[in-house]
């Protein structure tokens, strides 16, 4: 993890290692490679295969953006002609995934690091910039928050509520689900960067750091945030539509959208 690379990287540290994970089972009885996988990697992987087909005397591959989790579900479901024989990831496979794969037969696994990306929070150009910390980031998008001395849901609705410095505006923020690599990345270096400047969770984090993790790691679902599925481009086009909304998604995104989006300071970065 790098303290100080480019600027967009530092607000979040670098954000994940963008992996990939083979088996070499499947594409012999196919005419294609068939690769899956994360949708913050896909313009990268879709680039690579357009140039293996161009080079080679093989077939372009076919790339699938399923995300992260989806990707690994199917490279794991097996090693028949209808599995991927390639998963993208913008995090490391799991241990739960790989006895998932040795549970269906999947065992020659290959996992090659090949780059890093970064992660933003950005808006619409048409929009002003935000200011942000990660302890108002968490403030944000919690599900939970220390009240009283207490957890109880988090009763932020406006960025006003969490600061005075922020726009009396609407908390809304899109968002990858689940079983998106970049959604993991922002809970583990947003999230749990943000609850560790809480004193009552910086408590927590020294004598229980599982249930840290889990208080950390729980977004809020009463509308707030707004899981977008796991289209980047889909974001990009949602926040045009609502100037007033933020958006998570990979730097390459908003390095690629740079005439229409902007990206939020974190922590005083750009």
């Amino acid at each position: 993890m790098a303290e100080r690379a480019a600027p967009i990287r530092t607000w979040l540290a670098i954000a994940c290692a963008a992996i990939f994970a083979l088996h070499a089972d499947a594409s012999w009885a196919r005419e294609e490679i068939r690769i899956v996988g994360s949708s913050t990697v896909f313009p990268f992987s879709t680039a690579v295969a357009e140039r293996f087909g161009r080079k080679t005397s093989f077939k372009t591959p076919i790339v699938e953006s399923t995300g992260s989790g989806g990707g690994l579900k199917l490279f794991c479901s097996g090693t028949g002609v209808s599995t991927p024989d390639i998963t993208n990831s913008s995090r490391r496979i799991k241990a739960s995934e790989v006895e998932l794969c040795a549970a269906n037969g999947v065992d020659d696994i290959i996992e090659i690091r090949i780059g890093f990306d970064g992660i933003v929070l950005a808006n619409a150009k048409s929009a002003g910039r935000l200011q942000l910390t990660k302890e108002q980031i968490f403030r944000a998008l919690a599900k939970d928050l220390p009240v009283n001395g207490e957890l109880a849901a988090n009763p932020h609705k406006t960025w006003r509520d969490i600061d005075a410095s922020l726009p009396a505006q609407r908390i809304e923020v899109l968002g990858p689900p689940p079983t998106s690599g970049t959604r993991d990345a922002f809970v583990e270096l947003a999230m749990e960067g943000g609850a560790k400047a809480i004193p009552m969770l910086a408590a927590l984090r020294e004598k229980d750091k599982k249930a840290f993790k889990a208080v950390a790691h729980a977004i809020r679902e009463d509308g707030a945030y707004v899981e977008a599925g796991e289209n980047d481009n889909l974001i990009v086009q949602k926040l045009e539509a609502n100037p007033k909304a933020l958006g998570i998604f990979g730097f390459s995104f908003l390095d690629q959208n740079a005439d229409r989006l902007r990206g939020s300071r974190v922590g005083g970065v750009e």
